[in-house]
């Protein structure tokens, strides 16, 4: 009896992290596919399709194409004619116009994009209604209304940030040490910018929370309300991540903020241990993070690959292919390093709790 609890415990503990190994492997397959179904159309030939890295668990070919799961679920890739070496074949990618080109190497990204979308639209269709942005009551003695907000203010902006969502609030409303910000708002019609508005704080893991001391009012849901939020909360999930690496480079946060696939799969395993409502808006975050990300104009990135285009596309001529696999060689290398302290650091996070 024992035995089979023990066996019982080891699976409660170890599903959410299966879970997050194979949604992780889901967005990896929401990236590729991208690629490929832009290369089918274009017209370039596609010579393994493959999830996963090291030895194959699976290889079938179809057509021209070989499909492939590795054993290491750590990545994957559309390897195309051409891609990275010159060919002689018509169907291969690096004879093709840069404008075809552009819109294989963009669609990794926008697929992930997309799909963060999608996922934003089913967490939200169970919802009765929605939250705004306009405050409906305070709590007893706010100190927010004491120094300047009012109900029926409708919040603009936090610092100069542009608000769309309660999401954007609760983002705008971390590390701000003294507890003082200046707030734009909408008052009889009329914006209105309020100085120092103060919030009491608290601090968990280097980083210090505002306390919101408000209410906003809720939105019905309609069909076009259920629209606007999707929108609305896919734009502040990008500017969310955006302004993250904005002040992720200006010093706001540390390196101990940052996660690898250690600490993505640890947090989406996580979430997966309380409730799939808990796991969604994570994924549809991630997807989006990993389109963002991959659009930077960084070596061996999708954006650091459509910079070379672009060059391409404004100059005439292509940049020697030798010289630019140097550049993407020296930036995977660099990307290699950095993740692999990312991971290390993930891991002792993991350890020492």
């Amino acid at each position: 009896m024992s035995n089979i609890t023990a066996i019982i415990s080891f699976f409660s503990n170890v599903w959410p992290y299966v879970v997050a190994v194979l949604l992780f492997l889901l967005l990896i397959l929401v990236h590729e596919l991208g690629h490929f179904l832009a290369a089918k159309c274009m017209g370039v030939r596609v010579n393994e399709f493959s999830i996963g890295f090291g030895p194959k668990i699976f290889k079938k070919k179809w057509g021209e194409t070989t499909y492939a799961l590795g054993l290491v679920p750590l990545g994957g890739y559309c390897a195309m004619e051409g891609e990275d070496e010159e060919s002689a074949d018509s169907k291969a990618f690096c004879n093709k116009k840069p404008w075809r080109r552009f819109i294989i190497v963009i669609m990794g990204a926008t697929f992930n994009i997309l799909f963060g979308f999608i996922l934003i639209g089913i967490i939200l269709a169970p919802e009765k209604r929605f939250t705004t942005t306009t405050i409906a009551e305070f709590h007893e003695n706010a100190l927010s209304e004491q120094t300047g907000l009012r109900v029926d203010d409708k919040i603009i902006k936090v610092d100069g940030r542009r608000i769309y969502t309660t999401y954007d609030l609760s983002y705008a409303f971390t590390n701000i040490d003294d507890g003082k910000i200046d707030i734009l708002v909408q008052r009889n019609n009329k914006k209105v910018l309020l100085k120092d508005v103060t919030f009491s704080t608290e601090k968990e893991k280097d980083i210090t929370y505002l306390n919101v001391d408000f209410y906003v009012y809720p939105q019905e849901k309609t069909v076009f309300s259920f629209e606007g939020q999707t929108a609305k909360t896919a734009v502040s999930y990008c500017a969310v991540i955006w302004r993250s690496l904005l002040d992720l480079i200006g010093g706001k946060y540390g390196i101990s903020a940052m996660s690898g696939p250690v600490g993505v799969t640890a947090a989406i395993g996580s979430a997966a241990k309380q409730s799939l409502r808990n796991l969604l808006p994570i994924m549809a975050l991630i997807a989006i993070n990993l389109g963002i990300m991959n659009l930077l104009p960084i070596p061996a990135l999708d954006g650091g690959r459509l910079v070379f285009i672009l060059f391409e596309m404004i100059v005439g001529k292509p940049v020697p292919q030798d010289k630019e696999a140097i550049v993407h060689t020296i930036g995977f290398i660099v990307l290699i390093v950095f993740m692999l302290l990312i991971t290390a650091k993930d891991i002792f996070t993991l350890i020492t709790g």
